[in-house]
């Protein structure tokens, strides 16, 4: 049977130190409601010492949020462990987590404190601590960077003292996995009465190592990881908590050990947290970013088409995303681009599909992804001319526009099996366009309509351009699609003309 690993969540703690992260009461209340709803064993809930507003939002918590254990920060003196109780007194189930340093470095320099010193304050706090609550944990700071002797003396003082968790913070970041794993197992080796504590671990991220540190200890007996959503944090930020669940879901086999985390509220809470302290997680972020299950890469794609095992360890769903993204981009294949034509609802020949994937590689080169409704200008573009038997088909197209000079246009089409070349000039580069057309074709058309339309946001978004023309009884609309609006504009009008051509030749066809 597998062992239990406790996730202790502080983002509202030490998520919040994240400079611009700040939340208000409210904030904090709907993100403590969301991580009782993902199983969060303990929350972190504020310091309550620090301000009126963490007091508050601790307080609020501990009376409105069911479930996990509410937990308040506190520093190893006394107004702070009164002020954690009350806040915490209308918790079912309340924790006070108290701490001091014991690296030499922060009792010199910060502190300002000998080792005698230090240990008496630990214990008479988590003495103190222990007549307010039954659960109690305390954090030798900076333990990772403490000489190991004292370490394991201050342990085993405060586990005596009344503390049911020790929590050993590599607060700096300084550790790396082997070595923190050797000092947990040391720990457990070392201090006599360790049995009758949870050992916890709060690692941060400055050297990138955060979620390692974290398995790390568990595989040498730590039972609960402190961590955040999203990682956040102070400085680098602290243990992610969705990597650190979804690693030992994942790899179950290497590990063997289980959380109560409901996993498909993991993306939510990502999303609402993100929303609320204004932090974007960036796109490759492992687990809950952007592109954590978007492929791109053709060879991918085709692989994922044919059994997601190929290229995706976790399924989508089991974080709270519907379905992975086959992103399209210039290194997608055609395996991928048919797939995504058929959920547009395009059934296309393979004469049909081969053009039109030859113009979505074209676009692909100039986009940096293409998006469902270029795909769909594509389809309507190049289909149309295929269906149309197209008499006119533009070739080249060169504008010369400015504020001091005359709008020309010099373009190059295909009438029937003849190219026709020819510049006209304009009020603008799309009329002078237009004039030019009109010239090549000898159309007796009118120009009823014409609109332009941004397909996708951004500036290297397509431009679809619609007209309206009619002759006689004849009204057609024609559109084209370019990131070159002025190209748009000549497709356009060309294909409303090759509408024109096929309406007056079926009505040809009627008559006969």
């Amino acid at each position: 049977m597998s062992e239990y690993v406790k996730i202790f969540d502080t983002t509202l703690r030490d998520g919040e130190q994240s400079p611009g992260a700040s939340m208000n009461v409210e904030e904090k209340l709907t993100i403590a409601r969301q991580l009782a709803k993902l199983g969060v064993d303990v929350i972190e809930a504020g310091f309550a010492f620090s301000s009126p507003g963490d007091f508050e939002a601790i307080q609020r918590i501990s009376n409105e949020v069911e479930g996990p254990v509410i937990c308040s920060l506190a520093r190893a003196k006394p107004e702070d462990i009164d002020r954690a109780w009350d806040a915490l007194k209308g918790a079912p189930r309340p924790r006070i987590h108290t701490f001091i340093s014991t690296s030499d470095i922060h009792l010199t320099y910060q502190f300002r404190i000998t080792r005698d010193e230090a240990l008496k304050r630990a214990v008479d706090m988590v003495g103190m601590a222990k007549g307010y609550v039954d659960d109690v944990e305390f954090s030798p700071m900076d333990a990772s960077r403490s000489e190991p002797s004292y370490l394991y003396e201050v342990i085993e003082a405060v586990i005596k003292a009344g503390a049911t968790t020790v929590n050993i913070p590599d607060t700096v970041g300084y550790a790396i996995p082997h070595e923190f794993g050797v000092l947990i197992n040391d720990i457990k080796m070392k201090v006599p009465n360790i049995g009758k504590a949870v050992i916890s671990t709060h690692c941060h991220n400055d050297l990138g190592l955060a979620v390692a540190n974290s398995l790390s200890a568990v595989v040498n007996g730590a039972r609960q990881i402190e961590c955040t959503i999203n990682g956040i944090g102070e400085r680098a930020g602290n243990a992610s908590l969705e990597e650190v669940v979804m690693i030992l879901k994942t790899r179950k086999d290497a590990m063997d050990l289980d959380t109560r985390i409901v996993t498909e509220n993991i993306y939510p809470t990502s999303r609402l947290v993100s929303s609320i302290t204004g932090i974007i997680l960036q796109p490759n972020k492992a687990i809950v970013g952007d592109n954590a299950f978007a492929h791109e890469s053709g060879i991918h794609q085709d692989g994922l088409l044919k059994d997601k095992m190929t290229y995706e360890i976790m399924k989508p769903e089991s974080i709270g995303i519907s379905q992975s993204t086959l992103v399209l981009g210039k290194h997608s294949g055609r395996h991928a681009f048919r797939e995504r034509l058929k959920e547009l609802g395009y059934d296309l020949k393979d004469d049909s599909l081969n053009k039109a994937f030859e113009r979505f590689k074209v676009l692909a080169d100039q986009k940096k992804e293409v998006f469902d409704e270029d795909i769909e200008a594509i389809v309507a573009d190049e289909v149309l001319r295929i269906e149309l038997q197209e008499k006119y088909k533009l070739i080249n197209l060169n504008v010369c526009s400015g504020t001091e000079v005359v709008p020309t246009a010099e373009l190059e089409i295909m009438v029937g099996k003849k190219c026709i070349k020819e510049k006209g000039q304009g009020d603008g580069p799309v009329d002078a366009v237009y004039k030019t057309i009109a010239t090549i074709t000898k159309t007796k058309s009118i120009l009823m309509k014409y609109s332009v339309n941004a397909i996708t946001g951004g500036t290297d978004a397509q431009g679809e351009v619609t007209v309206r023309l009619r002759e006689g009884d004849h009204i057609v609309l024609g559109q084209g699609a370019h990131t070159d609006i002025i190209v748009a504009s000549a497709k356009a009008y060309i294909n409303a003309l090759n509408k024109l051509e096929y309406k007056k030749m079926k009505r040809k066809e009627r008559l006969i």
